[in-house]
């Protein structure tokens, strides 16, 4: 099937999953301390949701923390006091997009960031791309299931998030936890600039942390799809596929 946007065509048969899935036990992702994404069968007298225990139908509960158990979608109810919800304020699912690598610049004190530097020499497609994806480099395999917490990993700073915002970005993804410091005294200062709130708050923008882009995938324009879970939370888990131009 082939889709056609802004003279572009792509091909939808083979996209670029940069999700990383949820599962449970041990090797999967985890940030913010959350308590890890868990599947159990459901257990009523008489009965169990698992084939392998015995039941007749596999019926299965989850746990979840989508900010802290893999990739997701957030909206600016994550740092509102007032009530939003992605799956009410994101509306854009598809939408082109640009991928760029960065080496996150090592400062003294040990912090890893992606400054203003970095986004105005890697971008090149603002004014088209309604998205930005930011892989951060070295881009290990080890992402897929590595431990953030207390690891203090990369981080946008207020000038680079600033000039995302004047380039006309609405979608930013990046392969990170957050694109604030992991502890910055809760202030949270990228994602009150992203969303512009609460001067003139930009509900139809979304963040997307905790991706993973693999080396197959090469700098430039895509057309993005990001499947979002239709539940009311400001974040929730996401499933974004990147397709190559033709």
């Amino acid at each position: 099937m082939i889709f056609q946007i802004d003279n572009l065509k792509f091909e939808l048969s083979s996209p670029f999953d940069i999700s990383i899935g949820m599962h449970s036990g041990f090797g999967q992702v985890n940030a913010w301390y959350a308590p890890p994404f868990r599947i159990s069968p459901v257990k009523m007298e008489g009965f169990v949701g698992s084939t392998k225990l015995g039941g007749s139908v596999n019926f299965m509960n989850f746990q979840c923390n989508p900010h802290g158990n893999g990739t997701h979608t957030e909206c600016l109810g994550h740092i509102t006091k007032e009530d939003y919800f992605v799956n009410e304020c994101v509306k854009e699912y598809f939408y082109l997009a640009e991928v760029i690598s960065v080496y996150p610049t090592l400062l003294e004190n040990g912090d890893k960031i992606i400054d203003a530097k970095h986004i105005e020499a890697m971008v090149s497609h603002q004014g088209t791309a309604r998205g930005i994806v930011i892989r951060t480099l070295p881009n290990d395999g080890e992402k897929m299931a590595r431990q953030y917490t207390e690891t203090n990993p990369p981080y946008i700073t207020t000038e680079a998030m600033q000039l995302i915002v004047d380039y006309g970005f609405d979608h930013l993804m990046i392969d990170t936890p957050s694109v604030d410091r992991e502890k910055d005294e809760g202030k949270l200062a990228c994602h009150h600039i992203f969303w512009n709130y609460p001067n003139h708050p930009q509900t139809h923008r979304s963040i997307t942390e905790l991706i993973y882009v693999p080396d197959s995938v090469k700098d430039g324009l895509y057309l993005l799809q990001n499947q979002i879970v239709n539940i009311r939370m400001d974040a929730v888990p996401s499933r974004p596929l990147l397709y190559k131009p033709l």
